[in-house]
């Protein structure tokens, strides 16, 4: 029996030098059989040349790591390619390594952690920071951190450039924005079922409002949250045969984990399979979004269409900016709820998409194309979350 069945849930996001329109901080993001490795680099500036330095730094050190290659191997083709300045006596680019492992089952099992010269990664487990353990490893000119970590549930490692810690609106450093002052603020946090994104969005929010919304410096922030794999099942529309109803909903019931159901014709289909009825809510707390509907052995029943094209927007922006958070993350339509299911709840979803053309829409904007182009952009939307995606068609 498997009990460990952790695998990694990433958000990053920057903001930008103030004026500047590119970003001189960079993550890569590489998951292969044996490891997902993260790397943040910053580089030396802002602007264009430390966009360049800290994109070559991140692309090479992950694709050396993926390729098998040592930890040494990656940081000494890194100081042979970007030396030392020899103005500032600084390095050109600085960089945060965490390599996590897995296990034969394909879990993710212990953290490496490879750290020069950025802020040190906070560590939060059970809601409170803990030290991890540092070796110097000298590589060359450079003086390299090393930890590892075996991983538990609810893990959250937080790495950042140090345009972070160095938030404040006067050009002068925030002493109560220190390491202990940041620890203080997200370490609570990570207890409260937020997404790594969602984490990621609120530290770097709180970052560019004490640069007073004009940062002079690059500031990323990259979130890593360990959690046992849960799966979620959604079918929206009924299948193209009505002789394959009973098949789709043998298999969508067949699947653990949560079930939703979008569109009203799926929702007949599986009350009668379940032999239950359905009920009716004839009022949504958003008016642009038909109500919810109630089947007992469903977890939520929605609207179809409409519904889901809400739920693609907010998807949308989730992979962007995650700005509309605020909107799906506490309202109770039927587009927030299935939102918070999809985005929060689960990190593997098996998709049922119904082929079958809907009468009602012929001569409606949302056509068949339409709405299989919705449900394609939903699918690699979730994928970009870092969520494994299987869509069948019926």
């Amino acid at each position: 029996m498997i009990t460990n069945n952790l695998c990694a849930e990433i958000g990053y996001m920057s903001v930008n030098h103030f004026g500047e329109q590119l970003c001189g901080d960079h993550v890569d993001v590489i998951e292969n059989e044996d490891s997902t490795i993260v790397v943040l680099a910053d580089g030396l500036g802002s602007g264009v040349k430390a966009s360049i330095l800290s994109t070559l730094t991140s692309k090479i050190i992950s694709t050396m790591l993926a390729a098998g290659l040592s930890i040494n191997d990656a940081v000494e083709t890194i100081a042979a390619t970007l030396p030392i300045c020899s103005e500032r006596k600084v390095a050109f680019s600085t960089f945060t390594i965490i390599r996590l492992e897995k296990n034969m089952h394909g879990a993710e099992e212990r953290a490496d952690i490879i750290q020069y010269e950025n802020p040190n990664v906070i560590f939060v487990r059970d809601g409170k920071n803990v030290e991890m353990p540092l070796t110097t490893m000298q590589i060359g000119e450079k003086t390299v951190y090393r930890s590892s970590v075996m991983l538990r549930d609810g893990d959250v490692f937080i790495a950042m450039s140090d345009g972070i810690p160095y938030a404040s609106d006067t050009g002068v450093l925030n002493s109560d924005w220190d390491r202990d002052g940041i620890i203080d603020f997200i370490a609570p946090l990570t207890e409260g079922g937020f997404t790594a994104k969602t984490l990621t969005s609120i530290l770097v929010e709180e970052t560019n409002k004490l640069y007073g919304g004009k940062p002079f410096d690059d500031a990323t922030a990259c979130v890593i949250k360990i959690k046992q794999r849960q799966l979620l099942n959604i079918a929206i529309g009924p299948p193209e045969n009505k002789k394959d109803n009973r098949r789709m909903m043998a298999l969508f019931f067949a699947k653990g984990g949560k079930h939703i159901v979008c569109g009203g014709t799926t929702a007949g289909i599986a009350a009668d399979y379940l032999h239950k009825p359905v009920k009716m809510n004839y009022s949504s707390p958003d008016p642009d979004i038909p109500p919810t509907s109630v089947v007992e052995g469903i977890d939520l029943v929605t609207e179809g269409i409409i519904t889901v094209d809400r739920i693609l927007q907010y998807a949308k922006d989730y992979v962007k900016d995650n700005a509309s958070f605020e909107q799906w993350s506490y309202k109770k339509d039927g587009a927030s709820l299935a939102a918070r299911m999809l985005f929060e709840d689960c990190t593997d979803i098996n998709m049922f998409i119904g082929r079958a053309a809907n009468p009602a829409h012929k001569d409606l904007p949302i056509n068949f194309n339409v709405k299989m182009q919705i449900i394609s952009e939903l699918a690699d939307c979730l994928r970009q979350m870092g969520k494994r995606v299987k869509v069948m068609y019926f």
